[in-house]
């Protein structure tokens, strides 16, 4: 499953998912806001093109990693700290391929997704850039 969403989901519900009879390893990412001097952050995705590219990183790890299973959900819109921002599933025979798999997910969604971050501040509001993210 791969989604773009303005609502929450539930990471058990993917984890019930990916679970088989040659699942070895299930392993998660969930990205949430963080408390950095912020309030909270608005996303934004241009789901058009955004979804398309997840489904391509999805096909590429796995491939390349052996997986089972690979679940890609993000939310959009007006989010606040401790509100969940990003969850993958990957779930691969052994341990090694599911980390490494969730673990191309995310840089590959980071770097090729056209989703973009604005965190807001009592100050004012700014976009978060891919390049020096600390994420």
């Amino acid at each position: 499953m791969i989604e773009i969403t303005e609502s929450d989901f539930s990471l058990d519900e993917m984890v019930r998912r990916a679970k088989g009879r040659g699942v070895g390893a299930v392993v998660t990412f969930l990205g949430t806001v963080r408390d950095d001097g912020i309030s909270g952050m608005e996303i934004e995705a241009y789901r058009e093109a955004a979804i398309p590219e997840l489904e391509r990183i999805r096909d590429e790890a796995s491939r390349r990693f052996n997986l089972n299973a690979l679940e890609i959900v993000h939310r959009v819109g007006e989010l606040y700290v401790g509100d969940n921002i990003v969850a993958i599933v990957c779930s691969a025979a052994h341990r090694d391929e599911a980390f490494q798999g969730c673990r191309y997910v995310i840089e590959e969604l980071k770097s090729r997704a056209p989703i973009w971050k604005k965190e807001l501040k009592n100050e004012g509001a700014r976009w978060v850039g891919r390049e020096g993210s600390r994420e």
